[in-house]
């Protein structure tokens, strides 16, 4: 997959950054040490000398090396458990002096031992390009405290009951989803008229799973189709990205306003590539729209209904306008 260079750039600095934090803080520790434990301070010295005289070794080409090399290394082994034992009488953990680097895979150098980029690096380019689709789509509002049940006070649906106990339990569900959010979640398809609370709910389950760790991405069906089709043709100016790759892989996608896209047989074919490729990998998705089941079934082929039919937890959601009541309410 290719990716921007300011995002590579991004990454690298990220990476740099970790690592001069974790060597940081241990500098740290070992000059707060030497102050309290001086014992330590000549130990580390002996632990800098066997490197010095490993490095002459190796430049020098001296007989008996592997013999010379095993004392060494013998030594090293005395010094550091040395150090153990001084640390445990002092109350310390054994392992305080270690460097804790956030990837110990890599030991944040971004890179493994083979020289290939470390999953860590590759998480990196990820997210930022996540973030990056991100930029046009943030809401800082959509959240489950923002979300206000009482817009549905007061209308009665159709069979006769109350709208209000109806979104309530349409809250719960997407409430629950968040809070036990993980790999392996159901995708789901919220749909209902305007302004009754899909965009709000979605993203605020996007905003729940973001804060565990996850990766998501969320925007608007046609802002993501307009990319992919300049990607696909040519017409990004230079930039590079994958965009069709980036929602295939990240862990929650959020699709809002389906429905809403021109009707093309290139944006058929994507929709179908993205829903179709994300159930085969298990990837959760959630889909928003203001159309209706049979509106859906008019619009789109019968591969793409099936999917989405068949494998996604279907949402209704109930209730009027709520910027139009939020306006209302305004002027009244």
């Amino acid at each position: 997959m290719s990716y921007d260079r300011n995002i590579y750039e991004k990454a690298e600095a990220e990476i740099k950054r970790r690592r001069y934090h974790a060597e940081n803080e241990q500098q740290k520790k070992l000059n707060k040490l030497k102050n309290e434990i001086p014992e330590i301070e000549e130990i580390y010295g002996r632990l800098s000398q066997t490197i010095i005289e490993i490095s002459k070794m190796i430049i020098s080409h001296k007989d008996n090396f592997e013999e010379n090399f095993e004392h060494i290394r013998e030594k090293n082994l005395q010094a550091q458990q040395m150090i153990c034992d001084l640390l445990l009488s002092y109350g310390y953990p054994e392992d305080y002096l270690e460097v804790h680097y956030t990837c110990q895979k890599c030991s944040d150098k971004g890179v493994d031992d083979d020289g290939m980029r470390c999953s860590c690096f590759i998480n990196l380019l990820n997210k930022y390009s996540i973030d990056k689709l991100n930029e046009d789509a943030q809401m800082p509002d959509c959240d489950f405290n923002h979300f206000s049940l009482e817009y549905y006070r007061g209308i009665k649906m159709s069979d006769g009951s109350d709208c209000i106990e109806y979104m309530s339990n349409v809250y719960t569900v997407c409430k629950n989803y968040a809070d036990s959010f993980s790999s392996n979640s159901e995708s789901l398809l919220l749909f209902g008229k305007t302004g009754v609370g899909k965009t709000h709910l979605s993203l605020a389950i996007g905003k729940t799973v973001a804060e565990k760790g996850y990766t998501v991405a969320y925007g608007s069906i046609i802002n993501y189709l307009d990319k992919i089709e300049k990607e696909h043709f040519g017409k990004t100016d230079g930039e590079k990205s994958d965009t069709i790759e980036i929602l295939t892989n990240t862990e929650l996608l959020i699709l809002d306003d389906l429905g809403s896209e021109f009707e093309k047989s290139f944006y058929e074919s994507v929709i179908y590539n993205i829903i179709n490729s994300r159930i085969n990998l298990g990837r959760p998705t959630i889909i928003n729209t203001n159309l209706s089941m049979e509106e859906l079934q008019r619009k789109y082929n019968e591969r793409i209904i099936s999917r989405i039919f068949g494998t996604y937890k279907i949402l209704r959601f109930m209730g009027e306008d709520i910027r139009q009541l939020k306006r209302l309410k305004e002027y009244s």
